[in-house]
């Protein structure tokens, strides 16, 4: 979750959404997303919302988020009232490091979202997790609460490239909770993958690829490096002790993902995610990808409910204080127009394998889609169908193929 939040209307004490947007919740399916803001260091590319011990202060500390979080969840009920959402389809417990907390704490947390508002048969429930906060014994209990998906941050195999990252695991521990995750019970292990790191070689990235696909994962998350300003990695780059990543390099290492990951059984479903099956996508992200509502908890968090979508106060200090005193920790919120909605529907599902359908474009934008086909940068055999889906090649140039389809 990026540190920095966009600016918005002002957000009632309570809480209170319009009563248009209580009517629409779950329309197309409902999640619960699940900030825990704690980290045992700061990576150096990092700019989540995100604390350390030495930077929390006064009045918010791990041993109390759980209640606090909580609170929250008693507030959501309240906003919603009479008009509950369907069941909770999927849950994401994400940092920072949510398995910093005691998995006792985590159970606590996702049993009073079932009281709230009732998981869904088959809900899919996942927590992101560092390979050095888990253990076999940590991993068991996350399982017998009812955790069936876990996402381990690997980035990379390679030694040198862990400590540019400044990433405290051994370059062989994440495969290590992986394959500790599976004994454990975990219906689906999914392992992220950073590529473009200054320094690495395409041996270093063909090297995690490997121990990905040995490991028994059947998700693999692998981005490009974003350096974002404010981050120690930046200030090094500024400095000249870093190259910059190159776009060349980020592009060569898609590839080569794709070859690797293709040949040993997974398929992409989205531009940066790869599942060996269609079971073991991610749904709380398609879930954003298209279009659904969720429920944000924790300081930061972003929640969208039937066309409203604010975010919560950034300091885990200042959330605490806000439900302490029975008020929303809402920040901020905006209300999206149907032009907006169409913008964020095409960004997003154009990047699905799925497809965007063409009659959602409007004229000029059918016209960049041909365009778009011609050059080989759409599907053919989808786009007959009614479908844009991207080539190998359209997944390389997304943004671009995205602008040419929006007025």
């Amino acid at each position: 979750m990026p540190g920095v939040l966009p600016e918005g209307e002002p957000v009632p004490r309570d809480g209170s959404l319009p009563a248009a947007a209580r009517r629409a919740v779950g329309a197309r399916g409902f999640g619960v997303y699940v900030h825990v803001p704690f980290c045992a260091s700061r990576c150096g590319y990092c700019d989540f919302n995100t604390y350390t011990a030495s930077e929390l202060g006064g009045g918010a500390s791990r041993e109390t988020y759980a209640d606090s979080v909580l609170a929250e969840l008693a507030l959501a009920a309240r906003v919603l009232g009479d008009t509950p959402p369907p069941r909770v389809d999927t849950v994401f417990v994400g940092g920072g490091t949510p398995t910093l907390l005691p998995a006792d704490d985590l159970a606590r947390i996702l049993d009073g979202i079932d009281r709230t508002w009732g998981l869904a048969a088959g809900a899919e429930v996942t927590t992101e997790a560092n390979p050095e906060s888990v253990t076999p014994e940590s991993l068991k209990t996350l399982r017998a609460a009812g955790y069936t998906r876990i996402s381990l941050g690997m980035q990379s195999a390679a030694p040198g490239v862990l400590a540019v990252l400044d990433r405290r695991h051994s370059a062989g521990r994440a495969t290590a909770a992986a394959r500790e995750a599976r004994d454990a019970g975990f219906d689906h292990v999914n392992l992220d993958l950073i590529y473009g790191t200054p320094g690495e070689t395409a041996e270093d990235f063909a090297a995690s690829l490997a121990q990905v696909v040995e490991a028994g994962v059947d998700h693999v998350s692998a981005y490009a490096l974003i350096v974002e300003d404010g981050t120690r990695l930046a200030a090094r780059m500024r400095r000249g002790e870093l190259p910059y990543p190159s776009d060349d390099v980020a592009a060569d290492r898609y590839l080569a993902a794709e070859e690797a990951l293709g040949a040993a059984g997974f398929s992409w479903y989205e531009v940066s995610n790869w599942a060996r099956s269609a079971a073991a996508a991610c749904r709380h992200n398609l879930l954003y990808w298209t279009g659904a509502d969720w429920w944000g908890l924790g300081p930061g968090a972003h929640s969208h409910v039937g066309g409203v979508r604010w975010w919560n106060v950034k300091h885990p200090t200042a959330y605490a204080a806000r439900l302490a005193e029975g008020a929303s920790p809402a920040l901020a919120r905006e209300r999206l127009t149907p032009d907006e909605q169409h913008m964020e529907d095409v960004m997003l599902r154009v990047r699905l394998a799925s497809g965007l359908p063409l009659g959602v474009l409007d004229e000029a934008g059918r016209a960049g889609a041909e365009r778009a086909r011609d050059a080989g940068l759409l599907d053919a055999g989808a786009y007959a169908r009614g479908l844009v889906v991207l080539t190998l090649r359209g997944r390389l140039l997304a943004d671009a193929v995205v602008r040419d389809l929006l007025p």
